[in-house]
């Protein structure tokens, strides 16, 4: 065999090899690759000659919004069985005690929906659905704001009366031995407020910064009798009260006989020994009275309250005797006066 005859079969091969080659390599430059993409949860399964992610979303006209999230970088090259996704935002409606706010979020988490407009979340704060949730696109989320608020308050702790009996005191003397004060009680309050709306209210602390003071009062047992000449009288309360007299003679009353109203009391009854002119806001029109001497001369004895005067207030008594030489003679003085049961 000669060496051009070699040659020349050299050369057949390799040429052969060459058109193999090339047939290879556009066999698998127009293969195509698998490709598979979630879009908004629907699965797209593609063959594809695209070189890039974002050639390939065009050639397949597949919708991409503002903000919308694809998980991987759109110069991606194609390779066979590549799997990506993409999410476009998607309304949510967030309510802030009755304030709307619109927002578009890639996400399904209430959490992260909330994150996307803008807000936080404080530590108390809370949303329904809860924010681990995932919700659906239009979903209306409830936001609630908590904050609590510690305020002192301090109230007053009433005293107690405590009462201590004295046999030697007349019955309904009441004195008060120790006189009360109130205490001061100080709390700690938690107020928790929801959308400013005050939801509840805590006590954390009491504290007893005061105690209060009880008022003792003393009160008489000791029954209430008078040696008179009719023998032991009961009495319900006495008073000692400054006494004057006055009788039916014009010095004392300005009228004179035969004058309208002479001799006649302001109960309407006959002016007569035994009747007083008292203060009817001290004694009672109709009380029946016993008037002692304090100066050891003789008591007036027996009354009864059935008259009044201009010049008898408060604590004072007006005395009726027969005759003005009477009255001249008892004159001004102090005496006491027991109201009779």
């Amino acid at each position: 065999m000669d060496s051009n005859k070699i040659k020349k079969d050299k050369f057949k091969v390799l040429a052969i090899l060459a058109i193999v080659a090339t047939i290879l390599v556009g066999f698998i430059m127009y293969q195509g690759n698998d490709v598979t993409v979630d879009v908004d949860g629907v699965i797209i399964q593609k063959v594809s000659y695209s070189n890039t992610v974002e050639e390939f979303i065009k050639s397949e006209n597949i919708n991409i919004e503002e903000g919308a999230y694809i998980s991987v970088p759109l110069n991606t090259k194609i390779n066979d069985d590549i799997e990506f996704t993409i999410k476009n935002p998607k309304n949510y409606t967030i309510d802030v005690n009755g304030d709307l706010f619109e927002v578009k979020s890639v996400h399904t988490k209430v959490e992260d929906i909330i994150k996307d407009a803008g807000m936080e979340l404080g530590e108390l704060d809370y949303t329904l659905p809860e924010k681990t949730k995932e919700v659906s696109p239009n979903t209306v989320i409830e936001l609630y704001r908590v904050t609590e608020v510690v305020e002192i308050v301090e109230e007053e702790i009433p005293f107690e009366e405590q009462v201590i009996t004295n046999k030697n005191k007349d019955r309904g003397v009441v004195d008060v031995v120790q006189k009360g004060k109130t205490g001061l009680k100080r709390s700690e309050i938690k107020n928790e407020y929801i959308n400013g709306v005050l939801n509840s209210s805590v006590v954390i602390k009491d504290e007893i910064v005061e105690e209060p003071v009880p008022q003792i009062v003393e009160k008489g047992t000791k029954e209430l009798v008078i040696a008179t000449s009719r023998g032991d009288t009961r009495y319900k309360k006495s008073m000692v009260m400054t006494a004057t007299a006055y009788s039916a003679s014009y010095e004392s009353t300005g009228k004179k006989p035969g004058d309208k109203y002479y001799g006649i009391t302001a109960s309407g009854t006959k002016a007569r020994p035994g009747v007083v002119a008292v203060d009817p806001r001290v004694i009672p029109l109709g009380t029946r009275l016993y008037i002692q001497s304090l100066d050891g001369t003789k008591d007036y004895g027996f009354a009864i309250a059935e008259d009044k005067g201009s010049a008898i207030k408060g604590n004072k008594i007006d005395l009726f005797f027969e005759t003005e030489a009477e009255c001249y003679s008892f004159g001004r003085r102090k005496v006491k006066v027991y109201v009779l049961e």
